[in-house]
């Protein structure tokens, strides 16, 4: 029978013998930190002053879209969310590419600019917007303009709440990116494109 040690020093053994490049095998890894705080944290998530017009159009400046993620410490689906879909490069890179993520905690305490210029703790932002599953996440438009006057929950473009199986994770994140929000539900793009 052939372990994992022998068959790796067969390849190396093999490449060093015939010339061979080394065997690329492309693993998932989850690159996500366990903070002090009890949150996974994803290196690449938004560093942010919790300005939140500031970071839409920091965003914006970078061609990228802001979504906010809403965690709840010990949550297990907010867990499975970065262990299991932010594990999957196709995902990560992405997103990465597309978004500026930020990470909210729903009972927090820690200060956020509203859209509107209201200052309030994650937890008042989360109640004003209705956030009540973990993990929830919020996208939002290209530009804040206009979304001051707009009542909350109509400034975002799209929301996923609760946990979703990697492909409709990411069916999510391309449904924002090609604005196919403005053309039907998620759902009917879920359905054209499976």
């Amino acid at each position: 029978m052939l372990s994992r040690r022998s068959f790796l020093n067969s390849v190396l053994a093999g490449s060093a013998a015939g010339g061979i490049g080394l065997l690329q095998i492309d693993v998932a890894r989850a690159e996500a930190v366990l903070t002090e705080d009890g949150f996974y944290r994803e290196p690449w998530f938004l560093e942010s002053f919790l300005e939140l017009a500031d970071d839409l159009a920091a965003a914006g400046e970078k061609k990228k879209r802001l979504a906010i993620m809403w965690e709840l410490r010990g949550c297990p689906y907010c867990k499975e969310t970065h262990l299991v879909n932010f594990a999957k490069p196709e995902i990560t890179n992405f997103i990465k590419d597309r978004f500026e993520v930020l990470q909210l905690n729903i009972i927090g305490s820690r200060e956020v600019t509203d859209f509107d210029g209201t200052k309030l703790s994650e937890k008042a932002l989360a109640r004003k917007y209705d956030v009540r599953y973990t993990p929830t996440f919020q996208f939002f438009p290209d530009s804040a303009a206009g979304l001051a006057e707009k009542p909350p929950q109509q400034r975002e473009v799209a929301r996923a709440q609760g946990y979703l199986e990697p492909p409709h994770f990411l069916a999510m994140f391309r449904y924002v990116s090609e604005r196919a929000y403005e053309k039907g539900t998620l759902r009917d793009f879920l359905k054209a494109n499976s």
